[in-house]
């Protein structure tokens, strides 16, 4: 139950946000996009309405009109049975669809998609009723009598209709192939605005238009009558496992758990036949037994701590969030993006540096991160905790904990920097309009795409129709490794190292070195945690006699060989490159080929780079052992490493060069 107690926690401590629409901006695959987010009073939650009626306290009709897209979210009190129905009749106590809320519903109904006509009036009666008892009792309130007095009047579907909210047909029915905000008309949810009889003048009325008093879906006043309200009503009571108190229970829990849209119940318990339990436990509430508000107040900082600051992968969401809720770095997220919180809170990474195992050779890029990531811990207290939680659905009415994880804040931090130092080399990504360069690790999107994608319009995606479900599952494969230090999967590193080792698949050179920068990630890290922790650096190692380090040396160097040759214009694939998937299978019998076909190369280089690069090859044969040399077995992730630590250093060898000549 720690899980539940660390959201009921989440929920008691920010009840100062309870029933606030909040807008926020969320960085997405897409960019910035807005949402609207909600911490939900008990009994309550939200959904997307299309239609605003607006109504005197008298109960007159007043106006109506669609819901604008940016205002859709709204709130609205549910009781147990209304806020977990599927195909049920169970009305909500306020607002709700049409079928519920308007008396004339069946006057201007024009029959179902099958051409059947239903009747929906026990709909209308049960709303009406309950509604009644609402209005009736001790916690009611005067907007709840307002709507109780317009909606007895059965003239809803009319007043919208002459409102031009909804269209009718030629028959006078509800016009079914029209919608609204791509709803069916007959479906459209309906929420209300209330205003006084002083304050209906058309001028007062233009002025007030958006007050929150007189919108019942942001009342706190009407919220709270509806608590109370509810909490009065009779109900089966027992011992809460989450409180250890005895209370009102509730075998039906919230939906639309990660998003608006979504049915699946993280908790359910609808075996009336006593089968699930069966040679156990004689009934249910002894498997399981949780209070209706520790329940409401456990989901409701769920849905709210998803949307705002979860992220989505298909049908997998993932959570993280700190108990006070201070900042923390994201486990999708690149080196860079962390190293920039140093710019977005004021003070982080002043503080002296201090000693740390460092397993990279980019020092100022070191010192940012490292200033980063002591940034977040000066935030944290010493009770800090940090809950990791990720959901899944095999089918849309279950929903799965696939990871429930708590972590002391300051070991989570300690991981995160361990995955971005372990896996640090030299990538490139398009930012602020350009390419951009950064040491350290690319984000979990951005390993999917080197892994599974294929190019689009010049860019590395993943398309199909299976698509967001292979970035899902790079991310379960590669949260373990993040979050808790585990063992990078071999055979994600030995796909990466094909990939790399396939520079003729792809028409863009970028495309291809971010594959190979990610490859070499990847094996860096592998080596590290399999091979007595060796460590590799960005910057070329001269003195490596390794088999498989020195023939991707060799690779490099033919590859810039022939390419020092071409014109700016010129973007053919060099001989290094067709030939790379044979040379890491064959790498002696493919050398003999590639040095072959460099000869007529030689004689367009300027005898300084020619001597120069000569000697370079001399220099790396040197370092192998006859048996090394000889033993033609194919390459290990290894020769990645080599090829491309040899290639950023002899890009910057030109300049050099050219000193040198003159």
């Amino acid at each position: 139950m720690n899980w539940l107690n660390e959201l009921y926690d989440l929920y008691e401590k920010n009840q100062d946000l309870v029933g606030e629409i909040q807008t926020v901006d969320r960085k997405t695959r897409k960019g910035i996009e807005k949402t609207s987010l909600v911490l939900l009073p008990i009994s309550h939650t939200t959904v997307t309405a299309q239609i605003t009626v607006t109504i005197d306290a008298d109960g007159n009709f007043i106006s109506a009109e669609p819901v604008a897209e940016e205002d859709k979210l709204t709130i609205i009190p549910v009781t147990a049975e209304s806020g977990s129905r599927t195909a049920g009749k169970a009305p909500h106590p306020l607002c709700d669809n049409l079928k519920y809320l308007a008396g004339d519903y069946m006057d201007y109904y024009g029959g179902g998609k099958d051409g059947k006509e239903k009747d929906f009036s026990e709909n209308y009666q049960m709303y009406l009723e309950a509604l009644q008892r609402w209005s009736e009792s001790e916690y009611s309130h005067e907007k709840v009598n307002s709507i109780y007095r317009y909606l007895r009047k059965g003239s809803l579907i009319q007043d919208l209709a002459g409102a031009g909210v909804i269209r009718l047909d030629d028959r006078g029915k509800i016009a079914q192939k029209e919608k609204i905000q791509a709803v069916a008309q007959e479906d459209a949810f309906v929420r209300f605005r209330v205003w006084h009889p002083e304050e209906l003048d058309e001028a007062a009325l233009a002025d007030r238009l958006g007050n929150s008093c007189a919108e019942c879906w942001r009342d706190r006043t009407l919220q709270q009558c509806f608590i109370e309200y509810y909490r009065s009503l009779p109900a089966e009571k027992g011992l809460s496992y989450l409180s250890g108190k005895v209370e009102a229970l509730s075998f039906l829990q919230p939906k639309k758990i990660r998003n608006e849209g979504d049915g699946a119940k993280l908790i359910s318990s609808n075996d009336e036949q006593n089968f699930t339990f069966r040679g156990r436990f004689s009934d249910k509430s002894q498997a399981f037994s949780i209070g209706y508000e520790d329940s409401q107040k456990a989901h409701n900082a769920l849905k709210w701590i998803i949307r705002k600051q979860g992220y989505s992968w298909d049908s997998l969401y993932v959570v993280i969030w700190e108990s006070d809720m201070k900042p923390l770095p994201g486990l999708h997220a690149d080196t860079d993006e962390i190293c920039e919180t140093c710019e977005e809170y004021e003070g982080w990474g002043d503080e002296e540096e201090q000693q740390t195992e460092y397993l990279g050779t980019d020092e100022i890029g070191a010192f940012k991160f490292a200033a980063a990531m002591r940034g977040y811990g000066t935030c944290l207290g010493q009770s800090s905790r940090t809950v990791l939680l990720a959901l899944d659905s095999a089918t849309p009415g279950r929903l799965a904990m696939t990871e429930c994880k708590q972590f002391e804040s300051s070991t989570y931090l300690e991981n995160i920097s361990y995955w971005h130092m372990s896996c640090e080399w030299q990538h490139v990504k398009y930012k602020n309009g350009g390419p951009f360069t950064f040491q350290g690790m690319v984000g979990v999107d951005e390993i999917a795409e080197a892994l599974y994608g294929t190019e689009q319009k010049g860019r590395l995606t993943i398309t199909g129709k299976n698509n967001q479900h292979l970035y899902k599952e790079v991310l379960k494969r590669l949260l373990p490794c993040i979050s808790e230090r585990r063992k990078i999967p071999l055979d994600l590193v030995r796909l990466a190292v094909e990939r790399a080792s396939s520079p003729m698949t792809f028409k863009e050179r970028y495309n291809w070195e971010r594959i190979l920068a990610v490859a070499c990630s990847l094996v860096k890290k592998q080596r590290y945690e399999y091979y007595a922790k060796e460590v590799w650096k960005v910057a070329l190692d001269t003195g490596c006699d390794k088999r498989d380090y020195l023939f991707g040396r060799l690779l490099a160097v033919a590859d810039r060989v022939e390419y020092r040759t071409y014109d700016k214009d010129d973007w053919r694939e060099t001989n290094a490159q067709r030939y790379m998937a044979v040379f890491a299978q064959k790498p002696m019998r493919t050398w003999k080929v590639l040095e072959e076909k460099l000869q007529p190369y030689w004689g367009k280089l300027k005898p300084a780079e020619r001597m120069a690069y000569k000697k370079l090859i001399e220099e790396i044969f040197d370092r192998f052992t006859v048996e090394a040399y000889e033993k033609d077995e194919s390459l290990g992730g290894l020769y990645l490493l080599g090829f491309h630590s040899q290639a950023l250093a002899l890009k910057q060898k030109p300049a050099n060069e050219q000193k040198e000549e003159e």
